[in-house]
Parts: C-alpha cells; structure tokens; sequence
C-alpha cells in the first residue's frame, strides 16, 4: 500500500519542480546583464546584478506602471464586491421574476471575449473624459469581475442557512446591522475567494488595458510589452519587472490565504 503513496508523491514533487522552472529562469535572467543572458546557456548566473531591479524601482516609467496597475485592481476589487454583494445575497433569498435569467445573462458577460467590448469602451470612455485613467480600466473590468463575483458569493450566501436571517430579525436587529455586522462575517471565506479571483483577472489582464490607456494610467502589463529601445530588447529589465509583478499576487494569497481554504472548501468555487 505504501508504494503508490510513495509514487503518486514523487509524481508530485516532479511536477512542482517542473511549474517552479520557469520562474526560477525568470528571477535567473532578472539578476544577468543582457551581454550574460545572450551569451549562452548559464544554469546558474555566474556574474549575479542588482542592476535590473534598481532601474525598474528608480525609473518612473516602471514604478508609475506599478502605482496605476495597483490603483485601478484596487479599484476594481472594491466595486466588485460593493456590487456583488447586495447582488448575490437578493439571487439567494428572494424570487422575483426573471431571476435566473438576469442571473445567467451576469454570466454570459463573462464568457465574451474582452476584444468583443474594446470599441463601445474606447468611444464611450474618451467621450467622457475617462480614457487614459485608473478608473477606465477599472470600471471596464468590472464587466468581468462583477459577474464573476456575484456568480461565487451566491454560492457562499446560499450556504448559509436562513434561519440566520430570521433569528436575526426577531432579536430585534435591523437588516444593515445584520448584514454588515453578523452576515460578512460568516462569509467572509466567500469575500477572500472572490477578492482573490477578482484582482488575478484585473491584475494580469493586458488587453482593454492596453486600449483605455496610452501614457499617465499605463500599467505595469502594458510596459513590460514596451520595452525596446535602440539597442534592442532589454531582457534584464523585463525579467527584473516579471519577478515584482509576481510579488502583488503572492502578497493577496498570503493574506487571504484562510479564507482561502476554507473558501475553497464550502464555496461554489
């Protein structure tokens, strides 16, 4: 009995070595100078630098990328939730009419490709005066995220028995204070699930906001496509800027990482 054990377990260690290779290439070609990366193949960086990573902190073209790529996730997260909050809660406890069906159109939004909406948003938003912004992007990937949220927490909101609900109004206590109060509470593994999802999908997203930006919002993902200069492709630096974008996601799942497994666990999800 114990043999497979032992094997499925090897198998699994192979493959984490295996999804751990590119990244550790990645952090290889960030600490190289571009003449070392294009020399030939090093399994270990011979002549270690920090010179890629000071020019992404110390040049404003980057870390202003940062900045507006952690504005509007940020942004986008928080209308997220606002939103979907009120939304999931009102499909889980109350039938009115068209409620499945408004419920399935939330997700078709999502299974459209974002080209689909690169036109209305450009013209509408550059009519308004919100083009190159935070808070085009934002609002534009709320599209994606809001459905998304709500088609998770009604999963959450829907494990949660009713008799809360009511065991809370004949105490006495008013809706708002129940449902800030009592009822996030006891989801909140649903709220850290769909934070989760909802800042992955604005944080790597590269299309729309390539679109709704050109040179004040630009964001980290759009740089990083922007990196050529006359002496060629900067490999250092772009690996240098890959290594820091990991860090924003790493930080999210550390957080929220409870919530996580316990999201994981009893959610739709």
């Amino acid at each position: 009995m114990s043999a497979p054990n032992g094997k499925a377990h090897w198998s699994l260690y192979l493959y984490c070595l295996f999804l751990l290779v590119p990244l550790y290439w990645l952090i290889s070609m960030a600490v190289k100078s571009n003449r070392d990366i294009l020399g030939g193949l090093e399994l270990v960086p011979g002549n270690p630098t920090l010179a890629n990573f000071i020019e992404v902190a110390t040049n404003p073209a980057w870390y202003g990328a940062f900045i507006n790529s952690l504005t509007y996730v940020s942004l986008n997260a928080a209308l997220s939730i606002t939103v979907a909050l009120p939304a999931a809660y009102a499909f889980s406890r109350y039938r009115f009419l068209g409620d499945k069906q408004l419920f399935f159109w939330l997700l078709t939004n999502r299974m459209a490709p974002p080209a689909v909406f690169l036109l209305p948003f450009f013209q509408l938003y550059s009519a308004v005066g919100l083009f190159d912004t935070p808070l085009a992007v934002a609002l534009a990937h709320c599209l994606f995220t809001v459905p998304l949220a709500v088609w998770i927490l009604e999963g959450f909101v829907s494990a949660v028995p009713k008799e809360l609900d009511e065991m809370a109004a004949i105490d006495g206590h008013s809706f708002p204070f129940f449902f800030f109060r009592i009822f996030i509470p006891v989801i909140r593994g649903g709220i850290g699930v769909t934070l989760f999802f909802c800042f992955m999908f604005s944080w790597v997203e590269l299309l729309i906001a390539r679109t709704l930006t050109a040179s004040e919002a630009k964001p980290i993902v759009v740089a990083m496509t922007r990196t050529v200069s006359a002496s060629g492709l900067d490999w250092g630096v772009l690996a240098a800027a890959g290594v820091l974008t990991i860090l924003p996601g790493l930080a999210v799942v550390w957080f929220v990482r409870r919530h996580l497994v316990k999201g994981f666990a009893m959610g739709r999800v």
